[in-house]
């Protein structure tokens, strides 16, 4: 058994009330509803989900910029290790994208493909992440909305894979983790993009 595997399986599952991160002021509360880009959503019967959002005080144009030119991604998000456009072109329905980012006892390779997408709008992507002795399977939900002050980012991802499954309120925090780190460095960089 891996050890990505046998931390999954042996972690204490006392580890608190994951979901929905707390709105921030301005931002409205749907936690029952998920997201969507173009009617479709995340995967409706995974286990391991998480959804969260924030307020960035930047224009739209800059934090879909940051969120799309994905060969940039290292340059703002430490986590990012390497990354490989598949395709070429404008980023795009089709698209499709490999990278790397740390993961417990392991790395995981990641290949995403965008599955729909809607101008400054919303994104959605799929693919697997394979690491040692892993296999994920993740769909991954952005949607921007402006609202007074800036843009209201919200972001839905689930997981579903033989090990995340063996220990949901494991994965989920590490999903948790995850996805308001991203978040966090995606407000700062577009932030001082605008502010500079």
């Amino acid at each position: 058994m891996s050890s990505v595997r046998a931390a999954l399986l042996t972690v204490p599952l006392v580890v608190g009330v994951l979901g929905t991160a707390a709105a921030p002021a301005g931002a409205s509360d749907q936690a029952g509803k998920s997201l969507t880009c173009r009617g479709e959503g995340v995967d409706p019967k995974a286990l391991v989900r998480y959804k969260t959002e924030t307020v960035v005080h930047a224009r739209l144009s800059t934090i879909w910029k940051l969120q799309t030119d994905v060969e940039r991604w290292p340059s703002w998000q430490a986590p990012v290790k390497t990354i490989e456009r598949l395709d070429h072109g404008p980023f795009r329905k089709g698209s499709a994208f490999r990278w790397t980012t740390p993961a417990p006892d392991t790395t995981l390779v990641i290949t995403s493909t965008v599955k729909q997408l809607k101008h400054n709008s919303c994104i959605r992507w799929t693919g697997p992440a394979v690491g040692d002795g892993l296999l994920i399977n993740g769909v991954h939900v952005w949607n921007f909305a402006r609202v007074k002050g800036g843009v209201l980012v919200r972001t839905e991802e689930t997981h579903t894979g033989e090990q995340v499954d063996a220990n949901v309120p494991l994965a989920t925090e590490i999903l948790a983790k995850g996805l308001n780190a991203w978040l966090r460095d995606l407000k700062a960089t577009a932030e001082a993009r605008d502010r500079g």
